[in-house]
């Protein structure tokens, strides 16, 4: 009897240690499990990308400057970029000088528009953003004489935080690289920022897929007439650049697509404005047509009220990548199509309306010239009456004077006959 206790005792114990919990692996292991095989909810949260939700942006006209504007520290870095093809050229020396976030107490979107230089030879200067510790230091868009040239603003100067409206809130401050940037591309996760050369227009951008961590670079291609003066630590002057082409790079760990980007897309603000986007967010047009005249903190402007803006994004970028086999990405799931046509439908509702409210603004303008030059035509008309009948008033005066003069000689001549003895 005691033996077959015993074994029986044996035999609880050995079931027992057999059913413990093993160990956990080492720590390599456990870091190395989840990219071996992930589970379906890792998979979808690292693969989804998430639409950014309807933002308010406050449009304006801006009147610009004629000479570089003087730098603005700002709290948190501007919003990713809007989408805003120009259209047609009004003439061979127009410029698109837009669109682009600029300041005024909060970024405002300075939307674009074809514009005349202000005078002979004068060149567009686009919008300059400096990633410096928490801060962005900006200065904006302007028109430069012909021997003019931008001037970085120097590092370590001190600058007081620009006063900020009241009710705005805060963004995040700018996430990457400290130095000159743009923002990102349409749709991309607010605070990230996309370091660029001095001179890139910010549109260069808007054909690139959005980002949603650090990596995004522009580097210069090709750049022409480029001469580089007074360059010292704390000051850099550059003079006559243009720069045609621009690289933008970016890994696929940046990109809301997973996939690294390495294109080369024109510099030219109005043929990088006209780039196909990946994501649309487009820039609503201004309520006022009345230009803002240059952000000033000692004179604040009266800003219009915001319009909501809303992201249109492809189907196949909001589907988990891991969900379908890499060949069906591109071909929409059924149950998506619907949205899909929404969605396109929409689109381009929202570029009718814009290119009718652009026409409206074209044929506006083109009436006021007409008005205008009618205005000019009636008051050159109207001088040259008062000059011919001032000049008629004064030809008559002489007249008048001539014939006195004359009558006064006969009587003179008279009056010495008379008094000549016969």
């Amino acid at each position: 009897m005691r033996a077959t206790i015993a074994l029986l005792v044996a035999a609880g114990t050995l079931c027992a240690c057999n059913s413990r919990t093993p160990p956990p692996p080492p720590a390599d292991q456990t870091a190395r499990a989840p990219a071996e095989s992930p589970p379906a909810e890792s998979n979808v949260a690292e693969e989804t990308y998430t639409p950014p939700p309807p933002q308010p942006v406050v449009s304006v006209y801006e009147d610009p400057p004629t000479s570089q504007p003087p730098p603005e520290e700002i709290g948190w870095a501007p919003p990713p970029m809007l989408v805003e093809p120009p259209p047609p050229p009004p003439g061979p020396q127009y410029v698109w000088t837009g669109g682009y976030w600029g300041w005024y107490g909060d970024w405002v979107w300075i939307h674009g528009r074809w514009a005349p230089p202000p005078q002979p030879g004068y060149r567009w200067f686009p919008p300059y953003y400096d990633h410096r510790g928490p801060h962005v230091v900006y200065v904006g868009g302007f028109w430069g004489a012909p021997n003019s040239a931008f001037v970085a603003p120097a590092i370590g100067l001190g600058l007081a935080l620009a006063a900020v409206l009241p009710g705005v809130i805060p963004g995040p401050p700018p996430m990457g690289p400290e130095g000159v940037f743009v923002p990102p591309p349409p749709g991309s996760r607010f605070g990230l920022i996309v370091p660029a050369p001095i001179g890139t227009p910010p549109a260069v951008v808007i054909g690139s897929p959005p980002v949603v961590a650090v990596g995004m670079r522009v580097s210069n291609t090709n750049i022409t007439n480029t001469t580089i003066n007074n360059t010292t630590i704390n000051n850099t002057t550059i003079n006559n650049t243009t720069i045609n082409h621009v690289t933008i790079v970016a890994p696929a760990s940046a990109t809301a697509t997973h996939v690294a980007v390495n294109a080369t897309v024109p510099a030219v603000a109005h043929l990088a404005a006209a780039q196909t986007p990946v994501v649309r967010v487009p820039a609503p047009v201004p309520m006022s047509t009345q230009p803002l005249p240059p952000y000033s903190p000692a004179h604040p402007v009266s800003l219009p009220p915001p319009a909501v803006v809303h992201a249109v994004v492809p189907a196949e970028l909001t589907r988990p990548r891991a969900a379908a086999p890499a060949q069906e990405l591109a071909r929409p799931a059924p149950d998506n199509a619907a949205e899909e046509r929404a969605a396109q439908q929409r689109a381009a509702h929202d570029e009718q309306q814009q290119r009718a409210a652009q026409e409206a603004e074209a044929k506006r303008k083109a009436a006021q010239a007409a008005e205008a030059q009618r205005e000019a035509e009636a008051q050159a008309e109207e001088r040259a009456k008062q000059q011919a009948a001032a000049a008629a008033q004064t030809r008559q005066k002489a007249a008048e004077a001539a014939a006195a003069k004359k009558a006064a000689d006969e009587k003179r001549k008279q009056a010495q006959e008379h008094k000549t003895p016969q």
